[in-house]
């Protein structure tokens, strides 16, 4: 499946745009992990813990998505998006990472 932000691919015909697909993956953190992230900030400059999480979350939102345009019979997804969006919470915070773009059949 070639997954591109371009909005053709270059050296392919498209012959079938087979609709929108979309990927979600939601990820929690809590007061305990925002604590030792700041611990992290001083010491190493970088809160590692967050990167491996948004990394596992944007994976798991493309694969969903993946999945999707493969049922529509698609073998490239063009146009591709990745947005995250802070839900808030009550004891830290909620990450949504919506993967999108348009599922396509090329020859």
């Amino acid at each position: 499946m070639i997954l591109t932000s371009a909005n053709t691919l270059e050296n392919k015909k498209i012959i079938d745009y087979k609709g929108l697909v979309t990927g979600e993956s939601l990820i929690g953190s809590n007061i305990y992990k925002d604590l030792f992230s700041g611990v992290r900030d001083v010491v190493a400059g970088r809160t590692s813990a967050y990167e491996e999480e948004l990394q596992k979350a944007r994976n798991k939102a493309l694969g969903t998505m993946e999945k999707k345009a493969e049922s529509l019979g698609a073998n490239a997804i063009i146009g591709l998006k990745i947005s995250y969006d802070n839900l808030g919470g009550t004891m830290g915070n909620t990450i949504l990472v919506t993967a999108y773009g348009t599922a396509i059949k090329y020859e």
